[in-house]
């Protein structure tokens, strides 16, 4: 199985959304593939204007080359789902059956893409509701794992379980 994590992130992500899992994930070995509108885009965290750079665009990026999909909190969510073809990769890569990790107001593109219906999940509190209108079973808990695949958290203080919820799931599909 591929060693590739895709990384949907724009402009005013949660920069601790980001980086910590982003090096976690490096630190357990997985390559990791910013996608944005464009390739070589540098996009920045809205708190401490962190730069990333885009590898690459939405248009050019292929579910079936990556092990699980990562999606921070911040704005940048609600600002990707205003472009339909992040909702479809978000749709597709579901469709796979690899794992999804996303944190605070990640699941807004998961609702924007309609895989969260009779899913269990969690979120930052203000989307809560947008979770639950869209027919998900919302938890208000630090982690929670639906299926062993979809990983969803709540807040950069949940950040130690939700990193550690990631690398637990991606062994079990390892195997």
């Amino acid at each position: 199985m591929s060693k590739s994590i895709a990384v949907l992130v724009t402009d005013e992500f949660e920069d601790s959304e980001y980086w910590k899992p982003v090096d976690t994930l490096r630190s357990a070995g997985y390559a990791i593939f910013n996608i944005e509108k464009e390739k070589n885009n540098v996009v920045k965290g809205k708190k401490d204007q962190t730069p990333v750079t885009i590898d690459l665009g939405i248009g050019d990026a292929k579910v079936d080359d990556y092990a699980a999909l990562l999606i921070p909190g911040g704005h940048s969510p609600d600002a990707l789902r205003g472009d339909d073809r992040f909702a479809q990769f978000v749709k597709d890569f579901d469709a796979t059956g690899r794992p999804i990790f996303t944190i605070c107001h990640g699941p807004q593109l998961l609702i924007s893409a309609g895989v969260v219906k009779e899913r269990k999940m969690t979120s930052v509190k203000n989307i809560a509701v947008d979770l639950k209108n869209a027919g998900a079973q919302f938890e208000d808990s630090a982690v929670v794992i639906d299926d062993n695949r979809l990983v969803t958290s709540r807040t950069p203080e949940d950040l130690p379980q939700f990193n550690e919820a990631m690398l637990k799931v991606l062994e079990s599909h390892q195997k």
